[in-house]
């Protein structure tokens, strides 16, 4: 066996054992709100939460890696306002997961032809135009993943409960939570993206986003735990009161907002799925 042989059979068993061994890398940024920010910062969940979603999915793909581009707070419209200055590289994947703080922030929310003609930032919609357009500017040939926002209950912030909200079972500025979750998807069918409508799953229904809110009983003045919708319209006093959730009220959502170990399970499998057929 000649020498020049040999060399060109050991690249060659290089080749083919790398290939095996060491998946292509794929890029992956994960553009959002708190939900997607707090994958690395779980302190702030009160440690309430063992892995985020993005990392839950990293670990199921081979070769994937993520870009956190999750905003505390951020809505759709802020994105869009501040898009150029996020510092977004091109990556093969994109997801897209936002509209539940437009929705609370009474963010307006356009039509359609805002989307289609480019409106600007004045609605979700045109918002959204603006996103997709970097993201395909970016590059034209990435997957993109839009998300819709889940229902929500009562949301109380573990570190400070005086930030609060009620959940989507009530309109918020005269919009129901739905509006926001279907601009989400009647974009994603103009464009031909995929859609995850964690809205609309079962996986997240009022039912399960909490085991029970625990609040004093208006009767009795003593702590009793209520299932929804019984604790609709029964005061909280931030001031006073109990944190509302401890641990065995926790079940899709920790606080009645953000995902737990089992919503980010949840919402990581669905990714996956979709991420597995997009990337092939």
């Amino acid at each position: 066996m000649s020498q020049k042989f040999k060399i060109l059979l050991i690249i060659s068993l290089y080749v083919i054992f790398s290939a095996f061994t060491f998946p292509p890398k794929t890029t992956w940024v994960a553009i959002g709100d708190s939900i997607t920010y707090l994958n690395d910062h779980l302190d702030e969940t009160g440690d309430r939460v063992m892995q985020g979603y993005m990392s839950l999915v990293v670990n199921k793909i081979p070769g994937l890696e993520y870009e956190n581009q999750g905003h505390n707070g951020w809505t759709v419209v802020r994105i869009a306002k501040e898009i150029d200055k996020l510092n977004l590289k091109p990556a093969d994947v994109y997801t897209v997961f936002l509209g539940t703080n437009d929705w609370w922030g009474s963010q307006t929310l356009g039509t359609m032809d805002d989307y289609k003609n480019g409106t600007g930032t004045s609605t979700v919609y045109g918002s959204y135009r603006i996103i997709t357009d970097k993201l395909k500017n970016l590059n034209p040939k990435a997957a993109v993943i839009l998300i819709t926002p889940l229902k929500r209950l009562d949301f109380v912030y573990y570190n400070n409960m005086k930030n609060n909200a009620y959940g989507s079972y009530k309109t918020k500025n005269g919009k129901d939570l739905a509006e926001f979750a279907n601009a989400v998807n009647e974009i994603g069918k103009l464009e031909n993206y995929k859609v995850i409508d964690l809205y609309n799953s079962n996986d997240f229904n009022y039912k399960n986003i909490v085991n029970f809110k625990r609040l004093k009983d208006p009767q009795t003045g003593k702590y009793k735990n209520f299932k929804y919708p019984d604790f609709i319209d029964i005061p909280f006093n931030p001031e006073t009161d109990e944190y509302p959730y401890p641990p065995e009220a926790i079940n899709t959502t920790y606080d009645g907002l953000h995902p737990s170990d089992k919503g980010n399970k949840i919402i990581a499998n669905k990714i996956i799925k979709v991420m597995k057929s997009a990337i092939k």
